[in-house]
């Protein structure tokens, strides 16, 4: 190896993971804490068959998961991230919470559905 490359070849398409590292660090808390919401919320919706074809992907236990991690995730961060990008995240959970009660051949009972830990029980 040469002193160029400490860590082996880089070749074309090689991560360059010092500028990635650099990059993450300017990006604002917010939007990492958004960003992931909207892929848990995404990840959900597909897991209970929202998506195009959806019920080829129904799987309500990976669901559940999903959107109780999301809940987790938007409750805890909300005053960290203000109401502005909290308020929009909470509909959406709000949304995959019904989608999810709805999907459930036996609901589950008001408070024990996937996030109500956190939210608390959600009406239609």
């Amino acid at each position: 190896m040469s002193e160029t490359e400490p860590h082996g070849p880089s070749g074309a398409g090689a991560p360059d993971f010092d500028s990635m590292t650099r990059d993450i660090a300017d990006v604002p808390a917010v939007e990492v804490i958004t960003t992931v919401a909207v892929h848990l919320m995404s990840s959900a919706a597909v897991n209970l068959g929202l998506s195009e074809g959806g019920e080829d992907h129904r799987d309500l236990d990976e669901a559940r998961k999903l959107i109780h991690s999301l809940a987790g995730l938007v409750t805890a961060s909300a005053t960290e991230i203000g109401s502005y990008h909290a308020a929009p995240l909470r509909d959406g959970l709000k949304s995959l919470q019904l989608a999810f009660r709805e999907a459930s051949a036996v609901p589950d009972e008001p408070g024990q559905g996937p996030g109500e830990k956190f939210t608390g029980p959600v009406f239609s």
